[in-house]
């Protein structure tokens, strides 16, 4: 396992060539989409016209780059981002022959539940159907897997649970499997000052705070979770508008409520559930990642090694690089995903 990765100069202008190859191809997509004209959230965007699709509970938005019959690489964003965090990993990927798949996860952007009855449920099990769905509506059989926070639980999900529908797994901080039995047992108090927003979801004044300020609340967490990230208004007002989607806050809400044992999950999914409270080992070839400068709570990797069986690296990127890993450090979440593939 390494602790460090050193970017070899010819891999790195490789990458970015493929980052400006693939960012035309996704710019004259952006053309297409504004001459369609608008058609909701989030669809006239850089990534080109958005796509949408019925998968399981959900009529998902997507975005899509890369050759049809290339190797899938599915790319997943966390809370409180967007799609956009893969805004540059995108081209690069599609440019090195993968169909990358991002989709935007239940409550954010484009996606919609196709029942206004449906339990709008944000337990993390739930994500991972998801995934399995969309898989299954795209035809896809197998994926690379790649994503961080949210994305990166799900992901872990997915490999854990159908380890058959995941080629490989790029998780940024590593395993983070979790089950309400563990969210409900105290942590040391430093630890517990770090996740202080989970406790303000878990009250009324907190869901009503949280929509009434939610572009204030996402911006205040990108600056505490990436303190040396220095984003502007656009790039953050660009992944804000995803979180107008309807379901946005009751979806972050009860995640993090299911979180601490105080809401209650689909039954549906019990099962899945019994099974993810053992904690199960992956076997799928992993590298995980974490940045030198991520201001948001996460394990250390030394304590999850072991959780990955199969072929498995560990990689830390320098140069103040937070929690936002792959919008903040593209081209070494790019090689990720490209060197994954190969263990």
């Amino acid at each position: 396992m390494s602790d460090g990765v050193n970017h070899g100069r010819r891999r790195l202008l490789s990458l970015m060539a493929m980052t400006v190859a693939g960012t035309e191809l996704l710019t004259m997509g952006s053309a297409q989409a504004q001459a369609d004209g608008a058609r909701g959230p989030g669809t006239n965007m850089p990534f080109g016209p958005m796509k949408q699709i019925d998968a399981g509970e959900l009529n998902v938005g997507y975005a899509e780059a890369g050759p049809a019959d290339g190797p899938v690489a599915l790319l997943l964003h966390g809370w409180p981002y967007d799609i956009h965090s893969f805004f540059d990993v995108a081209p690069m990927l599609a440019s090195a022959g993968y169909r990358v798949i991002v989709p935007y996860l239940r409550g954010y952007g484009s996606t919609r539940f196709l029942s206004d009855g449906t339990f709008r449920n944000g337990q993390p099990s739930a994500l991972a159907v998801d995934v399995t769905a969309l898989m299954d509506a795209l035809r896809i059989e197998k994926a690379t897997l790649a994503g961080f926070d949210w994305g990166a639980r799900t992901a872990n999900i997915v490999a854990a649970i159908w380890p058959e529908r995941c080629k490989a797994m790029v998780s940024v901080s590593g395993y983070l499997i979790g089950s309400q039995d563990a969210g409900r047992m105290p942590l040391p108090p430093k630890a517990e000052l770090e996740w202080w927003y989970q406790f303000y979801f878990s009250t009324e004044r907190g869901r009503a705070g949280y929509d009434k300020y939610r572009h204030d609340f996402a911006r205040l967490i990108w600056q505490l979770a990436s303190p040396k990230w220095k984003f502007d208004d656009a790039t953050f007002e660009r992944s804000a508008a995803s979180f107008d989607n309807t379901d946005h806050v009751a979806i972050v809400i009860h995640n993090y409520r299911w979180r601490l044992g105080l809401a209650e999950g689909d039954p549906k999914l019990d099962d899945l559930e019994r099974r993810l409270a053992a904690f199960p080992v992956i076997t799928v070839p992993t590298i995980t990642m974490e940045g030198d400068a991520n201001g948001a709570p996460h394990p250390d990797p030394a304590a999850y090694a072991r959780k990955f069986s199969g072929k498995y690296e560990h990689r830390l990127i320098t140069g103040g690089i937070g929690h936002n890993l792959p919008q903040e450090a593209p081209q070494a979440f790019a090689e990720a995903v490209i060197d994954v593939d190969r263990l």
